[in-house]
């Protein structure tokens, strides 16, 4: 029953996470006429997080995202089984919340158009290349994901660690944004994607990929390289 906790949690949390933060994304850009649009939406992504760590961190560590289970697993803070549960929750969640965002969009007059999915190419509002998108998607997640496995290896700022991980989130989004979109998440690029179909569903594996990519690279790094010492946890 534990297990389920967890696995329910981590369904919550990243349903809250794509509603509000992908929400934002579809309602800031088509009603604010673009003014602060990249800040509004990193904010409602981190503040996403902030909100989510302090609700469910508690039970399940609030991954929230398939990347982050995969560095923890990596790490030995995460067994197998509850990594696949801790995904299934996680891609659930999603799709939950993005098919809210989808009902909330066609109640508005006219109808919200895009439910927040990733891209390159034509999608990317900096048009940027595939590869481009790859190697944007593996930094910003290698970076989000390495300051998660910092702030939560130490008693004296796990205390912390949902503030510092919403602000991080943030940061990274600021950048993100104009290039893909941002996923860092392959739960939070998946569910859109296949709500909106199309070239973003033929182009979502990048986002699945590229973010794992860039946390089984942050997990190897942390793991040899800065963990801290058994006597300074």
């Amino acid at each position: 029953m534990e297990k389920v906790r967890k696995y329910l949690a981590e369904a919550f949390g990243t349903m809250v996470l794509v509603l509000f933060g992908c929400g934002t994304a579809v309602v800031s850009g088509q009603l604010s006429g673009g003014k602060l649009t990249v800040l509004l939406i990193a904010v409602a992504f981190g503040l996403s997080i902030v909100a989510a760590a302090y609700a469910i961190g508690h039970i399940s560590g609030c991954h929230v995202n398939p990347a982050v289970s995969l560095a923890m697993l990596i790490n030995g803070k995460l067994s197998f089984v509850d990594f696949i549960g801790y995904v299934v929750g996680q891609v659930a969640g999603a799709f939950a919340g993005s098919f809210i965002l989808k009902f909330i969009a066609a109640t508005c007059e006219p109808d919200l158009v895009g439910l927040g999915a990733n891209g390159y190419g034509e999608l990317s509002a900096a048009h940027i290349s595939m590869s481009g998108a790859i190697g944007v998607e593996i930094v910003l997640t290698f970076v989000f994901v390495l300051t998660i496995l910092g702030v939560t290896s130490s008693e004296k700022t796990s205390n912390i660690a949902g503030i510092v991980i919403g602000l991080t989130l943030t940061f990274v989004h600021i950048l993100g944004i104009p290039l893909t979109g941002t996923s860092v998440n392959p739960a939070r690029s998946l569910a859109p994607a296949v709500f909106t179909g199309g070239e973003a569903l033929s182009q979502v594996w990048v986002f699945i990929l590229a973010p794992l990519a860039g946390a089984a690279l942050a997990a190897v790094i942390f793991k040899f390289l800065f963990a801290p010492k058994a006597e300074e946890k």
